[in-house]
C-alpha cells in the first residue's frame, strides 16, 4: 500500500516536473526572441505570438494595449487571432502541416504583413479607453488595481455592458497588467473564444510570468525609440531631419520593391523665403518654418513621413501611394498652406506665403532613392519657373 502511494506521488511529481520544464522552455524561447529586437512593433508581435501560439501559451486570441500617460488613455496597439472557427482551423492546420515552431512564427512576421492587415488588428488599433473611468472600463480597472482579472463564465455576466466584453463577445476572459519596475505600462487581454477551453490556474501563472518579462521589454523598446526620435528629429521644426530622411527613403523603397507597391515623394520649398527672412529677420523665418512643419504633420496621413530636407525645403515620403494620389495630396497641402495666415506675410510679393512642390514616384520616376530625389528636385525647379505656388509632376 505504501509502495503504491509512493509510486503515485512519484508519477505526479514527474508529471509536474515535465510540465515545469516545458513551461520554462516556452518562456525561455519567448524572452530570447524579445531580446533580438528593440523595435516596439516587433516586441508586441513576439509577446502576442507567445500568448497565442500552439507551442506557446496556446490562447485562441490576444490583444495588447499600452498606457498613454500624457493623454490619460489606454490605447489598442495589436491583436492576434482568427476571426472565425473556420479561419482558426485553416491557420492551425497550416502551422501543423509546415511544422512551424515558435521561431518560425516570429520570423514569419518579418516577411508578411498578414497579421498587421488582419481585421482584428485594425479593430484593436481603433480602440481607446480612458484610464480614469474604471467603473465602466475593465482595462482601467486592471491597470489601476495592478492585479490580473479573470472573468469566468459565471462572473463575466456582471460585465456584459462593458465595451471590451461587447467587442470580444466571449464567455471567459483574462486581463494581465504589464509591469516595468514599479510602473504598469500596458495590459494583455486573452481568451479562448473558438475552442472554449477553460482558462486554468496554470494558464494564468504562465501568462503572469510572461507579462513580467513583456513589461520590461516594452519599456526598453520605448526608451530606445525615444532616443532614436531625439537623435533623428530636426530641433527647430520637430520633424525628421535630413539624415533620417535618407534612411527612411531607402527603407521604404526596399519595402515597396519587395511588396511591388508604389511610393510617392514630394519636395516642398517655400516661395520667396529669402525676401521674408530679409524683411523680418531670422526669428520670424524660424517661426514660419515651425508653423509650416506643424501643418505638414497635421495634414499628412499617419503612414507618411514628413522631413526637413534643408533650409526652407521639406520632403514627404508617401508609402503605398501612386502618382495620382501623390499629386492629389500635394495639391491639398499646397492649398491649405496658401490659406494659412503667417505673421507679416504681406511683405511677400503675392502678399501670402506659398510653396512650390515637385513630385516623383516609384517605380515610374526611378528605381533608387537618388533617382527619386533628382526627379522631384527637377520638378520643384520647374514649378518655381512656372510662377511658383504650384505642383509639378
Amino acid at each position: 500500500m505504501i509502495d503504491s502511494i509512493n509510486m503515485e506521488e512519484l508519477t505526479r511529481l514527474k508529471q509536474e516536473l515535465e510540465r515545469t520544464k516545458i513551461e520554462l522552455g516556452i518562456l525561455y524561447e519567448i524572452s530570447n526572441a524579445m531580446r533580438t529586437t528593440l523595435k516596439l512593433e516587433e516586441i508586441l508581435y513576439i509577446i502576442l505570438t507567445g500568448v497565442t501560439a500552439h507551442i506557446g501559451l496556446g490562447f485562441n486570441r490576444a490583444l495588447l494595449f499600452l498606457v498613454n500617460e500624457r493623454e490619460g488613455t489606454i490605447e489598442g496597439k495589436m491583436g492576434i487571432g482568427p476571426g472565425t472557427g473556420e479561419e482558426a482551423n485553416h491557420i492551425w492546420n497550416l502551422i501543423e502541416d509546415e511544422k512551424m515552431d515558435l521561431e518560425d512564427l516570429i520570423n514569419a512576421y518579418k516577411t508578411s504583413n498578414r497579421v498587421l492587415e488582419s481585421g482584428l488588428n485594425r479593430q484593436v488599433q481603433n480602440l481607446r479607453f480612458s484610464l480614469q473611468e474604471k467603473s465602466e472600463n475593465l482595462l482601467a480597472l486592471a491597470i489601476l488595481e495592478g492585479m490580473p482579472l479573470h472573468l469566468t463564465p459565471e462572473t463575466i455576466v456582471n460585465y456584459k455592458n462593458y465595451a471590451l466584453i461587447n467587442f470580444l463577445n466571449c464567455e471567459e476572459l483574462v486581463l494581465i497588467p504589464l509591469k516595468a519596475k514599479d510602473k504598469i505600462n500596458g495590459i494583455i487581454v486573452a481568451d479562448n473564444f473558438i475552442t472554449k477551453k477553460p482558462i486554468t490556474k496554470d494558464d494564468l501563472r504562465m501568462l503572469i510570468m510572461l507579462a513580467n518579462q513583456a513589461g520590461l521589454a516594452i519599456e526598453n523598446s520605448q526608451l530606445y525609440e525615444k532616443t532614436v526620435l531625439q537623435a533623428n528629429t530636426d530641433s527647430l521644426t520637430n520633424v525628421w531631419n535630413h539624415g533620417y530622411f535618407q534612411y527612411l527613403l531607402h527603407r521604404e523603397l526596399d519595402t515597396a520593391r519587395i511588396a511591388q507597391r508604389s511610393l510617392g515623394l514630394m519636395m516642398i520649398d517655400i516661395d520667396d523665403f529669402k525676401v521674408y527672412n530679409d524683411a523680418l529677420g531670422h526669428q520670424a523665418g524660424d517661426q514660419a518654418l515651425k508653423e509650416l512643419a506643424l501643418l505638414l504633420k497635421n495634414q499628412s496621413r499617419k503612414m507618411d513621413y514628413v522631413c526637413r530636407y534643408g533650409g526652407e525645403e521639406f520632403a514627404i515620403i508617401l508609402p503605398n501611394t501612386d502618382g495620382k494620389e501623390t499629386f492629389f495630396i500635394a495639391e491639398h497641402l499646397r492649398e491649405n498652406i496658401r490659406k494659412l495666415s503667417f505673421q507679416h506675410q504681406d511683405v511677400l510679393p503675392p502678399k501670402e506665403l506659398t510653396v512650390s512642390i515637385g513630385i516623383a514616384t516609384f517605380p515610374g520616376s526611378g528605381k533608387t532613392s537618388s533617382e527619386l530625389i533628382s526627379v522631384s528636385d527637377k520638378n520643384l525647379y520647374t514649378a518655381k519657373h512656372k510662377g511658383k505656388n504650384t505642383t509639378c509632376v
